[in-house]
C-alpha cells in the first residue's frame, strides 16, 4: 500500500488482516493522494488537514520528499486546530497526547514521518502485523503496478494478496493465479458512531474515530469488513 497519513479505519483493517504489510516508499508522490493529508471533523463537517512539504519536483518518490522548512510552525497550527475541534470529544484526553507524539516526531523525511505515525496507531490498537518498507525487499524495483505487486508478494513468501476494493479494476486474478497467487479485495463495511453535528460524516481520519470511541470498540470495528473475490474471467 501507499503510505497514507492518519488514514481511515479501512487501512488499519487491512494491516491487521494480513501476515505482512508492505508500505511503498519508492513510489511516486501525488498531491491528489492521501500521502500528506486527511480529513477531520470541524463544526459538523469534514475539513482537510495537510502536512506542509518542501517545494520539489512532482516526480520524486515519497521517500525523497521532505517536510517544509516552516514545518515546526505549521504543525503548531494543525495541532491547535485538532485540539479546538476535538476538545469536547469523550476520549480527547487519551488520544491527544498520541496526536502530539505523531506531529512532533523529529523527522523531516515525509516517508519516515508517515511510517512512524502508522506504527504509533498500530501500537495503540494492538495491531502486531510486521510493517515492511518496500525498498528493503530484493526485487526488480523498476517493475510497475501489478507486476511489482506480484514480485513483492512472491519474494516475501506470500500466497494471497489482499488489496483495497478501490483497486478492483486495476488487478487481474488470472495474472496472480498464473504466478501461484490468490487475489482478494478488502471492503470496509459502513458503520456510524456519535459525532456532533446534524449528519454523520463517514470515513474520516482514524483520528476522528479514536476521539469518539473507546479503544475496545475501535478494535472490534477492525473486523468490520468483507473479502471480495473477483472472477478470473473479469477484466
Amino acid at each position: 500500500m501507499q503510505p497514507y497519513f492518519l488514514p481511515y479505519i479501512g487501512y488499519f483493517q487491512l494491516i491487521r488482516a494480513v501476515d505482512e504489510f508492505i508500505v511503498y516508499d519508492n513510489i511516486q508522490f501525488s498531491k491528489k493522494g492521501w500521502f500528506h493529508r486527511n480529513r477531520m471533523l470541524q463544526n459538523g463537517k469534514d475539513e482537510y488537514f495537510s502536512l506542509t512539504l518542501k517545494k520539489d519536483s512532482d516526480f520524486l518518490d515519497v521517500r525523497d520528499r521532505r517536510l517544509s522548512d516552516s514545518w515546526a510552525a505549521d504543525r503548531e497550527k494543525i495541532v491547535r486546530k485538532i485540539a479546538q475541534n476535538y476538545r469536547k470529544a469523550p476520549y480527547f484526553e487519551t488520544i491527544f497526547p498520541m496526536v502530539e507524539s505523531i506531529f512532533y516526531f523529529p523527522e523531516q523525511r515525509l516517508f519516515d514521518f508517515i511510517f512512524s505515525s502508522l506504527r504509533t496507531v498500530c501500537r495503540y490498537l494492538d495491531i502486531t502485523t510486521p510493517l515492511t518498507v518496500s525498498s528493503t525487499v530484493e526485487i526488480d524495483h523498476t517493475l510497475k503496478g501489478q507486476d511489482k505487486v506480484i514480485a513483492l508478494v512472491k519474494k516475501t513468501g506470500g500466497r494471497i494478496y489482499l488489496n483495497p476494493i478501490g483497486g478492483f479494476d486495476l488487478y487481474h486474478p488470472a495474472d496472480f493465479s498464473a504466478e501461484g497467487l490468490t487475489l482478494q479485495f478488502h471492503k470496509a463495511r459502513p458503520f456510524t458512531y456519535p459525532q456532533p453535528g446534524d449528519a454523520f460524516v463517514p470515513w474520516l481520519s482514524v483520528l476522528d474515530l479514536l476521539m469518539f470511541n473507546p479503544k475496545e470498540q475501535v478494535i472490534r470495528w477492525l473486523d468490520n469488513f468483507d473479502i471480495i473475490i473477483k472472477d478470473e474471467q473479469e477484466n
